[in-house]
């Protein structure tokens, strides 16, 4: 069983970076569909960035270009690089997994539902 811990959570001013990590313990090779989610206070997960199997990546709208999601299998850890944060960007992330998503459907379009694998979640605060 897989089991997934976030860190790399914090406070920044607006237009600032963070990186986000995502330690797995137990294999998540190719087979797995891995990504972030946010929730906002108030409001639905919502699906970040996501990352197949086949190495495709996928980002919702909003954060495209400001946000880079990647892997290291050496250390099986899945990251998320966030630059030019803004206010809006403020919510609880979360790293999740499947290995029942098909890479074709690995997207930003999969909901939270489809995951079945979780970390505890890391809060991001941007200050403007």
């Amino acid at each position: 069983q897989v089991q997934l811990v976030e860190s790399g959570g914090g406070s920044v001013q607006a237009g600032g970076s963070l990186t986000l990590s995502c330690a797995a313990t137990g294999p998540t090779g190719s087979s797995y569909c891995m990504g972030w989610f946010r929730q906002a206070p108030g409001k639905q997960h919502e699906a970040v960035s996501m990352l197949a199997g086949t190495g495709t990546t996928s980002y919702t709208d909003s954060v495209q270009g400001r946000f880079t999601i990647s892997k290291k299998n050496g250390v099986n850890t899945l990251y998320l690089q966030m630059d030019n944060l803004k206010p809006e960007d403020t919510a609880m992330y979360y790293c999740a997994a499947s290995m029942y998503i098909a890479s074709p459907h690995c997207t930003v379009a999969a909901g939270p539902a489809e995951f079945g694998t979780w970390g505890q979640g890391t809060q991001v605060t941007v200050s403007s």
